[in-house]
């Protein structure tokens, strides 16, 4: 089911599967005045459904995402004041990350991948790639600072080659199979038209887990990146124990004991006690 209210991304739900597809692909899917008001209501939307259990987020046409539309910004810099402020205030509301977002992420990258569209790579719970994609970050290269997105991917990948990838710009590409060395995606998709399939499947094998365990875990694992080592297993140990008394904690043996598929609790609307 597609929803139709989005101007500049398809926002669509296949069973437990909700898709979130950059849509300006004459644009590269650069995100304009529209797009990134868009994107905070659209990440909201599928996080809030409960029919939905996995988000796969890609993009139309070559590009995946190629950042901010500095055309748009050449222009008309009064349409991207509100974004100023975001970025300023360092309150960005691009991401799964920045919203909040307590579902599974996929990111699904379909081709370029430049800049602000590094982003939705760096906060994404898992990344797969196709295998003609390329990832570039050429804020430098048009005199601007890279910062946001460079620093959230030193925290997942090696530090020199997000440092390298900052310092070149324009200059240099990663390919899919070096950042799949690197460990900055964890799979190749080739050929490339299978990215959606593969995305897919990916999403339906994770969508047969607790929707409630998987969001405490995606809490858990990203808090891990942002405390040391103690507090991070301090933390998670009430993570573990909050599990204790929910349904699916019973629900899961015991289906594994009748040989069925698990029931599982609905995730709990935002905002609920744990």
């Amino acid at each position: 089911m597609s929803d139709r209210r989005f101007e500049t991304l398809v926002v669509e739900r296949d069973g437990p599967v909700g898709w979130l597809v950059f849509d300006r692909p004459d644009a590269g899917n650069a995100m304009d005045a529209r797009m990134l008001a868009e994107l905070e209501a659209a990440w909201t939307e599928l996080d809030r459904d409960n029919d939905v259990r996995v988000i796969v987020n890609t993009g139309n046409g070559r590009a995946f995402q190629t950042g901010l539309d500095v055309k748009q910004l050449s222009r008309d810099r009064e349409a991207l004041r509100e974004q100023s402020r975001r970025t300023r205030d360092a309150e960005l509301r691009l991401s799964a990350w920045h919203n909040g977002v307590r579902k599974p992420v996929i990111a699904a990258v379909n081709g370029v991948c430049a800049g602000g569209g590094l982003h939705f790579v760096a906060d994404a719970d898992i990344v797969i790639a196709a295998s003609d994609a390329t990832f570039l970050d050429p804020h430098v290269s048009i005199g601007q600072v890279s910062a946001y997105e460079t620093i959230a991917l030193v925290k997942k990948s090696p530090a020199e080659t997000i440092m390298r990838m900052a310092l070149a710009g324009a200059h240099e590409r990663i390919t899919a199979a070096r950042a799949h060395q690197l460990g900055i995606i964890s799979q190749v998709v080739d050929p490339p038209g299978d990215l959606r399939s593969a995305a897919a499947d990916l999403a339906a094998k994770i969508a047969q887990n607790s929707p409630t365990a998987m969001a405490v875990t995606k809490r858990a694992l990203w808090r891990a990146l942002e405390l040391g080592l103690t507090d991070a297993c301090r933390a998670g140990a009430r993570d573990l124990v909050s599990m204790w008394s929910h349904p699916d904690q019973a629900e899961g043996p015991l289906a594994f004991v009748e040989r069925r598929p698990p029931v599982w609790q609905p995730l709990d609307p935002p905002g609920a006690p744990s």
